[in-house]
């Protein structure tokens, strides 16, 4: 479909979605990736996105969400704020993105901004280190809010419901303990916690979070 550039393919490829996923019980889908592939080293977005051009993801991006919540889904835009520029699989490892904040603001954040614009219900976070936007090389966007708060939410004006990628993922796993990247993401403006290790460890320390005040009381789902 990026291939094509076909505004009729896109919209389809969403609708179509929803209609199959529908047609098994699920009124929610993981889709559409919007980040742009413009590393050719990359080990894990490659041809599950629409492409190396910043604008035709978003255009294609905006119609998929179109698509598909018109037929009755909920479309979630990942991997946020862009994992296209990677080299390394954030199942198995933290990526770094080294671009800086013109680029990104250039390139990666084009197709979130359109899918956004378009009401995509949700944005899922991408386990990548972003220095140019966080300071370091070593916290992952799921755990940053700078970025889940101050950029997703505060910037760009998301006002749908964010959910974290997996967080089995090595990505986030590695350095941190179940309770602490619980606790991080949920800080950081997570509303979903998306399949943590532990699910009973995961609660018991959301729980403990909010009884040392640590957590305002509020609204978060764990999906084990």
């Amino acid at each position: 479909v990026g291939a094509t550039g076909s505004a009729r393919l896109a919209e389809a490829m969403g609708r179509v979605t929803a209609q199959e996923a529908k047609a098994l019980g699920c009124h929610w889908v993981f889709a559409p990736v919007l980040d742009v592939n413009n590393n050719p080293q990359n080990p894990v977005i490659n041809t599950r996105s629409f492409g190396e051009d910043a604008a035709r993801a978003a255009r294609l991006s905006a119609l998929f969400v179109q698509g598909s919540q018109a037929a009755g889904t909920m479309a979630t835009a990942k991997h946020f704020p862009g994992h296209g520029d990677t080299d390394v699989d954030s199942h198995a490892g933290l990526p770094v993105v080294s671009a800086d904040w013109a680029r990104f603001r250039q390139v990666e954040l084009v197709p979130f901004r359109a899918a956004i614009d378009a009401g995509a219900a949700l944005v899922m976070s991408a386990h990548i280190a972003l220095p140019a936007l966080e300071g370091d090389s070593t916290t992952p966007a799921t755990l940053a809010p700078r970025i889940m708060t101050g950029l997703l939410r505060d910037s760009l004006g998301f006002r749908g419901v964010a959910i974290t990628d997996a967080l089995t993922m090595d990505g986030v796993g590695k350095g941190y303990g179940v309770a602490e990247s619980t606790v991080l993401a949920i800080k950081a403006g997570a509303d979903i916690l998306l399949k943590p290790s532990d699910p009973t460890g995961a609660i018991d320390a959301i729980v403990a979070a909010v009884e040392r005040g640590e957590i305002v009381k509020g609204n978060v789902i764990i999906i084990r």
